[in-house]
């Protein structure tokens, strides 16, 4: 059985996301211990709201180099929501730019549409290759809560990503995958049956092979 920890920095559905991956089949434990979170099978980063209110936990934490080091030595990370977004260089909210993990390319901008939030259920395109969606069907719907988004889906691919779009009024990456790096824009954990297979998925990435 995988050691999954889900980082608490003072944001994210931690319970949630707890009870969803112990049902997918990881031994799960919630902490702050930055020990733990780096001897994980594999690490699980949460967030909920303002991109620089999550950089904020994450640096008052101290998590940043934690995240960085596991990705740079192979080690599964997952990225939920905003917890994917402060994976990137950048987030812009109201004018005012904050600097992300820069472990993935390109920056979060507000979502270009009329009704905000983007909240419900949506499809999304994975690509051919995906291990995250492998054994879903085309039509696949995941659960959102989000305003910004990341929208070079091009230039993410471009990096070598794996990238998987959804739509709302305009294109927005969904999720990413990169080496040990895995992300979601969406939340798996709130996401059904849809959701329990991506997260079993990506319990199969991890060194105990989930």
């Amino acid at each position: 059985m995988s050691r999954v920890v889900v980082l608490d920095y003072g944001s994210g559905n931690l319970r949630s996301a707890e009870r969803a991956l112990a049902a997918a089949g990881a031994d799960v434990t919630v902490t702050a211990d930055l020990a733990a979170a780096a001897d994980a099978d594999g690490l699980v980063v949460p967030g909920v709201g303002a991109f620089a209110a999550c950089m904020a936990g994450i640096e008052a934490l101290g998590a940043g180099p934690v995240i960085a080091e596991r990705v740079a030595a192979g080690r599964p990370v997952l990225g939920i929501c905003v917890g994917m977004q402060v994976l990137f260089e950048h987030g812009e909210e109201h004018g005012i730019v904050t600097k992300g993990l820069g472990l993935l390319p390109g920056g979060v901008t507000r979502l270009p549409a009329r009704r905000l939030p983007h909240m419900g259920w949506n499809t999304v395109h994975p690509p051919a290759g995906s291990v995250l969606f492998a054994g879903l069907p085309e039509g696949s719907r995941f659960y959102f809560v989000h305003s910004y988004a990341v929208a070079d889906a091009a230039g993410l691919a471009a990096a070598g990503a794996l990238v998987t779009t959804a739509h709302h009024e305009a294109e927005f990456v969904a999720a990413v995958e990169r080496g040990p790096l895995s992300a979601a824009q969406f939340h798996p954990e709130k996401s059904a049956d849809t959701g329990a297979v991506l997260l079993r998925n990506w319990l199969t990435t991890l060194p105990a092979g989930g």
